[in-house]
């Protein structure tokens, strides 16, 4: 029973590192092509795998819109998709303002609740 517990467990790491490799972008990947990577996955299992993980797969932090990385390989191309806003928020380190923290919505709101408006 412990053989196949073991066994479930490096398939579903071998299928998680084969389909990572398969979804990263091809500018993300390091030291090798993609079409490499995925061949040394497929063939060598789990070996294969666990050196994707520790020398293939991307490092860095992807930005807010789920392409590049920001100042990584990939962020020109993702700011020019994203209309020149790629990773701004993740940068500056605030996060977009809802209504609810805006205070000139929240006095808008109380004058019209009390019937000023």
């Amino acid at each position: 029973m412990p053989s196949v517990i073991i066994g479930l467990a490096l398939l579903a790491f071998w299928l998680y590192c084969l389909f990572d490799v398969i979804t990263t972008p091809e500018e993300d990947m390091r030291n090798l092509p993609k079409f490499m990577w995925v061949l040394i996955v497929i063939f060598l299992a789990d070996l294969g795998a666990l050196t994707w993980l520790l020398v293939g797969r991307p490092r860095a932090v992807h930005s807010v819109y789920g392409h590049g990385a920001v100042g990584g390989p990939g962020a020109a191309q993702a700011e020019a998709q994203a209309g020149g806003r790629a990773g701004a928020w993740s940068r500056r380190g605030d996060a977009p303002r809802g209504p609810d923290d805006d205070p000139d919505f929240l006095s808008s709101l109380e004058r019209r609740l009390r019937g000023d408006d």
